[in-house]
Order: C-alpha cells, then sequence, then structure tokens
C-alpha cells in the first residue's frame, strides 16, 4: 500500500477507468478528471476517489482542479495525461478544418494544460518533484490511413514529453510516454470488425487487454526516485504495426 496520489485524465472511460480502477487497487489516492462527473462517479464506485470534473481543454478549470486536489492530499505524485479524442478516417482533404482544431485542443492542449498544472504543483511541493506519464499512441511513430489530426496531434504529444522531461530535470519532475496499440476499449472496437489498412483493405486487427495498459502504466509510476520510463510501447503483439510505418 502506498500513500502516493496521482491525478488521471480521461477518467470516465475506457483506459482511463481501467487504469484509475488498477491504482486504486494498489492503494493510491486517485483523482479522476473528465467532462462528465456522472462517468467520473461510475469509474469511483464506492472508492474513495476524488472527482475533479473539469474539461481538459480549459486551463483555468484544469489549474482549479489541480489546485483541489492538492488542497485535499497536500502534494500531487503524479499525472496521467490520458485524455484524448479522434476523428473517422478520412483523407486530409476530407477533414473539417473545426474537426481538425478540436482534435489538437484536446490531444494538444489538453496535454499541455494537464502537464503545465501539474509541473506547477510539483515545482512547488515539498519534497520537490513527481512523475507526468503522457499517453502518445503507435501514431507516434506511423500513422494509420486517414489520420492526420490524430497522428499529428500524438506526434505533439511526444514533443511534450520530451520537452517535460528536460525542463523537469532541476525539479525533480520524470516525464515519460506510454504509446498504446490496439488495446480493446468502446473506442477500439472497430478493430474487431475491419479497419483499412495501408493497402486499401480493411481487415480484422489483433486487440489486447487494456488491462495490461494499466499495469504498465502503474510500473512506470512506481519506479524509484531517479529512474524513469522514459518511451513504452504496449501493443497487441500480431497487430499491423511493425512495417507499416
Amino acid at each position: 500500500m502506498t500513500s502516493q496520489a496521482i491525478i488521471i485524465t480521461g477518467a470516465g472511460s475506457g483506459i482511463g477507468r481501467v487504469t484509475a480502477h488498477r491504482f486504486l487497487k494498489a492503494g493510491w489516492r486517485v483523482g479522476l478528471i473528465g467532462r462528465r462527473e456522472d462517468a467520473l462517479r461510475e469509474t469511483a464506485g464506492d472508492s474513495a476517489a476524488l472527482i475533479l470534473a473539469c474539461d481538459v481543454t480549459d486551463a483555468a478549470a484544469v489549474d482549479a482542479a489541480f489546485d483541489r486536489a492538492v488542497a485535499e492530499w497536500g502534494r500531487v505524485d503524479a499525472l496521467f495525461n490520458n485524455a484524448g479524442t479522434g476523428l473517422v478516417a478520412q483523407t486530409p482533404d476530407q477533414v473539417d478544418a473545426d474537426e481538425f482544431r478540436r482534435v489538437i485542443d484536446v490531444n494538444v492542449n489538453g496535454v499541455f494544460n494537464c502537464a503545465r498544472a501539474a509541473f506547477r504543483a510539483m515545482r512547488a511541493q515539498q519534497p520537490q518533484g513527481g512523475r507526468i506519464i503522457n499517453n502518445g499512441s503507435v501514431s507516434a511513430h506511423a500513422p494509420r490511413p486517414g489520420s492526420i489530426g490524430y497522428t499529428t496531434s500524438k506526434h505533439a504529444v511526444t514533443g511534450i514529453t520530451r520537452s517535460v522531461s528536460l525542463d523537469g530535470r532541476p525539479y525533480n519532475i520524470a516525464c515519460g510516454q506510454i504509446d498504446i496499440g490496439n488495446a480493446l476499449t468502446d473506442m477500439a472496437q472497430a478493430m474487431t470488425r475491419g479497419v483499412p489498412q495501408a493497402d486499401g483493405s480493411t481487415r480484422i486487427e489483433p486487440v489486447m487487454d487494456a488491462q495490461v495498459v494499466a499495469d504498465t502504466v502503474l510500473h512506470m509510476a512506481s519506479l524509484p526516485e531517479g529512474a524513469n520510463v522514459q518511451f513504452v510501447t504496449v501493443m497487441a503483439t500480431n497487430m499491423p504495426f511493425i512495417g507499416r510505418g
């Protein structure tokens, strides 16, 4: 058991919910960020998880959520920067400019807003430091067909990870990234029915249990001071990733 505290974004469903349950089981204090309070309460169940309903694209609301967590716990030891969204597969000429901006707002600005708030809290607390774990994607390395918005955003997340890692060194703030491929959540159900491939075909793809992702994030967050997983890729073994880029 541990008295450490983590904030998880996108905690109302999918990987965020599974990861929150894993940390609660491990004895962490867990703060849940998401837009829908009802979904966060479903994630929390009868646990003592802290409900921090807000939109990650709203910097002031994110700051207020972190301030509330610090007031409740005294410190924040980790952030799992998980909230994200995507678009249906389309070639660039078919993508609506407003929809592209929406993806960038959530996946880039939202990740920045939360990393910024976490960095501020971790720099100010005593003892100084903490750990920020960003949810990237295998798309941070190689795109799927028709994924210009999502792929662009995940390359930007890698830039945030690298910058926070460098800037966090003087303050004992570590930053790492988990790149996930085909974890079976509601968003990934399409993989089981068939998705477009680079050769123009549509095929069913292998998937993996999302619990594997939660276990990996817990491992990253639980490393001793002075050690960090900078980047890790966790994916369904036989998914068409290696060879597609």
